[in-house]
């Protein structure tokens, strides 16, 4: 059994998860775990499978949907469980002005605190910027002084943000 991480990047159209769902299936490789969006009309999509399938043999089933117009990668990665969540999971959200440094400020505070980041998507909507993450905090993580820090650096940044906990039938 191998378990492979294949990425599909590149210009949008109908079908590209079909027709790499179809692929893979062909392959004998079952899709266990998937992220796919669009981000500003181009396709981004990567995806754990495993299977019998080696990474050569998927990569070469996947290559006549490439056409031009998206780049796949396949790489075999080793096989590992599900990290338990460290904690409580919380919903970080920030709204303002696009400018340098949002992610990479906010990111930081939270790792500083030891929470991990385990899901972030961020939008540009004309001026506005919007953030996203979804963060597991240990138990031991004092909350509330991070809230603070955290509506420190928004200041700092000129954005808002706020931070809730998330019910676990919300995942």
């Amino acid at each position: 059994m191998t378990s492979l991480a294949i990425t599909v990047v590149g210009h949008d159209r109908p079908g590209i998860i079909a027709q790499a769902a179809e692929v893979l299936s062909q392959c004998g490789m079952n899709l266990e775990d998937s992220s796919m969006t669009l981000l500003r009309g181009h396709f981004a999509m990567t995806l754990i499978c495993a299977g019998a399938a080696d990474a050569g043999e998927v990569e070469a089933a996947l290559q006549p949907m490439a056409n031009g117009s998206l780049e796949v990668t396949v790489r075999e990665v080793p096989d590992e469980p599900d990290l338990p969540p460290l904690g409580s999971s919380y919903l970080v959200t920030v709204h303002g002005a696009d400018r340098l440094g949002i992610v990479a400020r906010l990111a930081g505070v939270i790792a500083e605190a030891g929470g991990n980041v385990t899901d972030l998507t961020t939008r540009l909507s004309g001026s506005l910027y919007v953030l996203l993450a979804e963060v597991d905090l240990p138990r031991s993580t004092d909350v509330e002084a991070l809230q603070a820090r955290l509506t420190k650096v928004s200041a700092e940044l000129g954005v808002d943000t706020t931070m809730r906990l998330l019910e676990n039938d919300q995942l």
